[in-house]
C-alpha cells in the first residue's frame, strides 16, 4: 500500500499532539531532578495586604508568582515562625501563612522550601533567639518542644497536600540554634535538637530532604569546622545548604574576589561529607543589576559543576522584596514595581 507524503505528514502530527507537548511556562511542573531555581517570597502576603503591585518587564500587572515563573523560578522557600507579631517586616510567617503560601506555590506548580528558624522572628548568625513559650523549659522539655512543632507544622502542610521537597532545620545555624542550649558551644545538645527536627520531618515526610543551613558560603574553614561537628556528634540531614551574599562579605564586596572559594567550597562540602549541596540563599544590590545578573549566573555555574549532579540549585532571598517596601537594598525589584535584570539570569541560555 503506498501512503503520500502528505498522508505521513498528518499522522505525525497527530502522534506529535496526542503526546500533549507543550511549551507552556505554566502546564508541567519541575521534575524532582531538574535544578532548583528559586525564590524565598515570604514576604509577598504582606507586601499584597498593603497595596504593593507587581508588574512583568512590560508594565502589565500580573500575580507575582507569574512573574517569577516566567523569569524560570521553578522553586518557592518559606520561612516559618513559631508564635510571630503582626509586624509587616519582622513578622506574620506562621504555620497557617506558611500553609497558605505553599499551596500557592503548589498552585503554580512550584517546588517548596520550608526553614524552620525555631524562633517567634528572624533566626540569623547575630541571633538565635528561642521561641517565647518555650523560655524557662528545662533540655528535655526543648527537645520535645522542637519535635512537636516540627511534626504539627509538616502535619499541616500535609494535610492540605503539600509535600516539601527540602525542609532546613534551622537558619543559618553558624553558632547553634534555641540560644543558649543549641549553641555551637555545646554541640552534644545541638545536635539532639537537629535529630529531633529531622525525625519530626521524617515521621510526616519521608521524602523530604533535610538541609543544614550555614552563611558564608565561601568560607571553607567555617563549614569544615561547623560540619565536622556536625558528623562527630551524629548530627542527622540530606543536604548542606550554603548563603552567599558579596555584599555582606568584609572587604570583599566583588563576587568576582569570593566565586571561585564558593565553587570550591561548594565541591568540598559534597565529596567530604557525601550530601547533596545547595546555595539556598543568595542575593545582590539592587542598584547594580547587571552586576548581580553576573554573580547570579556565576553561582548556578559553580553549583551545576559540582561532581555527580550533587549541586542541586540556587534560591534567592526575597527577589521580589522591592526597597521602597522592604528597605532591604539586595532584592532584585524595582521600586517601580517590576523585576530588574538580575532576574533575568535564572532563563536558561
Amino acid at each position: 500500500m503506498k501512503i503520500s507524503i502528505i498522508t505521513i505528514f498528518f499522522i505525525l502530527l497527530a502522534v506529535i499532539l496526542s503526546t500533549g507537548c507543550t511549551t507552556s511556562k505554566t502546564s508541567v511542573g519541575p521534575s524532582r531532578n531538574e535544578f532548583a531555581k528559586g525564590a524565598d517570597i515570604s514576604w509577598l502576603p504582606q507586601m499584597e495586604t498593603s497595596g504593593f503591585k507587581f508588574y512583568n518587564d512590560n508594565g502589565v500587572e500580573q500575580d507575582c508568582f507569574q512573574i517569577l515563573k516566567d523569569h524560570g523560578i521553578n522553586t518557592i522557600r518559606l520561612r516559618t515562625w513559631v508564635n510571630p507579631s503582626n509586624d509587616k517586616a519582622s513578622g506574620h510567617c506562621s504555620k497557617e501563612e506558611t500553609v497558605a503560601m505553599a499551596l500557592r506555590a503548589k498552585k503554580w506548580q512550584m517546588r517548596v522550601m520550608i526553614d524552620f528558624h525555631y524562633s517567634d522572628s528572624w533566626a540569623d548568625p547575630g541571633k538565635q533567639k528561642k521561641p517565647a513559650a518555650w523560655e524557662g523549659h528545662d533540655f528535655p522539655q526543648l527537645l520535645k518542644d522542637v519535635y512537636d512543632y516540627t511534626f504539627d507544622v509538616m502535619s499541616a502542610l500535609k494535610n492540605s497536600g503539600i509535600t516539601p521537597e527540602w525542609v532546613q532545620v534551622g537558619n543559618e545555624t553558624a553558632g547553634g540554634m534555641i540560644y543558649p542550649e543549641g549553641s555551637t558551644s555545646n554541640w552534644h545538645q545541638l545536635a539532639q535538637l537537629i535529630n529531633k527536627g529531622y525525625d519530626a520531618i521524617k515521621a510526616v515526610s519521608p521524602a523530604s530532604k533535610v538541609i543544614l543551613h550555614v552563611d558564608q558560603g565561601n568560607n571553607r574553614t567555617r563549614f569544615v569546622t561547623w560540619f565536622d561537628s556536625a558528623r562527630t556528634q551524629g548530627a542527622k540531614y540530606d543536604v548542606i545548604g550554603l548563603s552567599y551574599y558579596p555584599y555582606w562579605l568584609t572587604g570583599k564586596p566583588d563576587y568576582t574576589l569570593s566565586i571561585d572559594d564558593l565553587g570550591n567550597n561548594l565541591k568540598e562540602m559534597a565529596a567530604r561529607y557525601g550530601k547533596e549541596v545547595m546555595v539556598v540563599e543568595v542575593g545582590g544590590e539592587d542598584t547594580k543589576a547587571q552586576n548581580t545578573y553576573d554573580m547570579l549566573v556565576a553561582v548556578q555555574k559553580k553549583v551545576k559543576a559540582v561532581p555527580d549532579g550533587k549541586g542541586l540549585g540556587v534560591i534567592y532571598w526575597e527577589p521580589q522584596g522591592a526597597k521602597s517596601w522592604s528597605h532591604y537594598g539586595l532584592s532584585a525589584w524595582g521600586d517601580d514595581g517590576k523585576p530588574t535584570k538580575a532576574m533575568d539570569a535564572f532563563l536558561e541560555h
